[in-house]
């Protein structure tokens, strides 16, 4: 079984070469196409708050937060305080930025496999200028739906958050929320680094760019392993579509929007996609974890739900909010 498994990547490998060489115009068409949202859309939203992110941890805002939210995240989702910074962070910058945040604090000791696991199922957002923007105004052409699939999207999560209360619960955290321990902790985490200011923005700036780096060549990837698909499956316009979302979400949902569909099912499987996230944001999650020992199933599990519950709150709101 196992050198069949290995004949059939060897075939995968050899049969993807084949296509690069002679589909090469389809091929530099979609790594163009991947380049292109590296530069407009995945390097402007993530480049900074990676940074940022690396900075904030060194200076304590992970314990800052923890001490002020532990009471909230202990009562909604049974999980410790010092994963609200992961969760806040995660609405602000979208994913696979959660997976970079749940690694720093896992790595640091802040949390344990468990609860890395935990947060890393419900703070998959995407980012909300992308959905606002990107999605709503340049793919939809309707500015009304953009705050719908946001909604559901996020509500969604907060679901599969709720829903995981029992999963590994946290111990509970007995103290009383003081800003003025907050701020004390914070301050006992910055004095306790090591190097200087100027070496913790060094290694903020490289670790992100090196982080960059590997979700382009992930999005490459994906797109061309569509372009492939596409070439060779003489797919249904829509179906064809979808199964470039849940491949690659951006080309997807670029593709969907041009459909010949009514608005409501664009929405549908607009959120359903954005939820799931597509192998290409799956793929960069597990790239980024891939030194840990924190779980992928229960991720997917948690995608799969957060595709659904998006997808049914969409269906029932739509009339409601578009008028």
């Amino acid at each position: 079984m196992k050198k069949m498994t290995s004949v059939f990547i060897m075939i995968v490998l050899v049969f993807t070469g084949y296509e690069i060489l002679t589909e090469s115009e389809s091929i530099l068409n979609s790594v163009d196409f991947s380049l292109n949202i590296f530069k407009n859309n995945i390097f402007p939203s993530l480049f900074p708050f990676f940074v940022l992110s690396n900075i904030l941890i060194k200076c304590g805002m992970p314990e800052f937060m923890g001490n002020l939210f532990k009471g909230i995240m202990n009562k909604f989702f049974k999980i410790k305080g010092v994963c609200a910074f992961i969760f806040f962070m995660s609405i602000i910058s979208g994913n696979p930025a959660n997976a970079k945040y749940t690694r720093e604090l896992y790595k640091d000791g802040k949390i344990d496999k468990y609860e890395a696991t935990k947060i890393l199922c419900f703070t998959c957002f995407s980012n909300p200028l992308f959905i606002l923007g990107t999605v709503s105004i340049l793919f939809l052409n309707n500015k009304e739906v953009g705050g719908l699939i946001l909604f559901c999207h996020y509500v969604g999560n907060l679901f599969i958050g709720f829903g995981m209360r029992s999963y590994h619960p946290s111990k509970k955290e007995y103290e009383k929320t003081c800003f003025k321990k907050a701020v004390d902790a914070m301050h006992e985490k910055r004095i306790s680094n090591t190097g200087s200011f100027g070496e913790v923005i060094t290694n903020s700036l490289i670790s992100s760019i090196n982080t960059l780096l590997l979700i382009l060549g992930v999005i490459t990837t994906c797109l061309v392993l569509t372009t492939i698909i596409d070439n060779n499956l003489n797919l249904d316009s829509v179906i064809g579509s979808v199964i470039n979302g849940f491949i690659e979400m951006t080309q997807g949902l670029k593709y969907i929007s041009l459909e010949a569909i009514p608005l409501k099912l664009k929405c549908i499987l607009t959120v359903m996609i954005l939820s799931f996230g597509g192998l290409s944001v799956h793929m960069q999650i597990m790239s980024i974890l891939s030194d840990t020992d924190i779980k992928y199933l229960p991720f997917l599990c948690a995608r799969i739900c957060h595709a659904v519950i998006s997808s049914i709150l969409t269906y029932i709101l739509f009339d409601f909010w578009i008028n």
